[in-house]
């Protein structure tokens, strides 16, 4: 559906050219950017070892309920139906808890995700304001991301502002 929506968009563009004159169009390669920026390389570092506590985190939480579930297998048969059921119930609270925090970390709206806003976003502001500076100095109509979700079949490499914008943010550093 993105695709579809900036396809006709510029299409747009292309077929009103004519009204508005020539259109000055450029393009970055965010995730080039991205590589080479030692801010984004610092964030990205500080994020995977973020991720990688919670990892390690989790992997305990299962090993200990595979643990406790291969020991209950183990001695079932000779166990009491009480103890059964209460060991059934422990190993049913650790799963919960593993999914539980598995969602808290990882889910839709867990940490990773408000950890990755918080460390990236100041990295993706320094990054677009540079663009937008860029853009403004060569009076670029447009500017858009070649490694989004955009499908360039075509682009003149004078159009590619990627290294003056990795330029401008080395010169803020």
């Amino acid at each position: 559906m993105k695709k579809f929506g900036l396809i006709s968009v510029v299409l747009f563009l292309f077929l009103v050219q004519p009204t508005f004159g020539q259109l000055k169009i450029g393009y970055v390669d965010s995730d080039a950017i991205m590589k080479q920026l030692p801010d984004a390389q610092d964030a990205q570092k500080r994020l995977d070892a973020k991720i990688q506590e919670w990892q390690e985190e989790l992997s305990k939480k299962e090993k200990e309920w595979k643990e406790k579930y291969d020991d209950y297998d183990k001695r079932k048969l000779i166990m009491s139906k009480q103890k059964r059921a209460e060991v059934e119930k422990e190993l049913v609270e650790l799963e919960n808890a593993v999914s539980e925090y598995r969602q808290k970390k990882f889910g839709v709206n867990g940490e990773l995700f408000k950890t990755q806003e918080e460390i990236m976003k100041p990295v993706q502001n320094k990054i677009f304001n540079a663009i937008e500076e860029v853009a403004k100095e060569d009076d670029l109509d447009f500017v858009f991301d070649r490694s989004g979700d955009i499908l360039f079949l075509y682009a003149k490499e004078k159009y590619d502002i990627t290294n003056k914008v990795l330029e401008k943010l080395q010169s803020t550093l």
